[in-house]
């Protein structure tokens, strides 16, 4: 009966690898947020360009 109890409680990993686990998990997270806030900024540097562009365009062409 003993041997089918321990077949019912999967072991727990070592509180190493938990630490371990959890760093990489932080470490993942830290680089999806930087590369989250990275895509926004090109995107708004990009929309920037095209607004500097269209202004550049209409003022041509009131002044032309």
């Amino acid at each position: 009966m003993s041997s089918f109890q321990d077949a019912e409680k999967p072991e727990k990993p070592s509180l190493l690898k938990r630490g371990l686990a959890l760093l990489i998990l932080a470490l993942v997270v830290v680089i999806a947020v930087k590369v989250l806030f990275s895509v926004v900024a090109a995107l708004f540097w990009v929309l920037i360009g095209v607004i500097v562009v269209v202004a550049v365009l209409w003022a041509l062409n009131q002044l032309l």
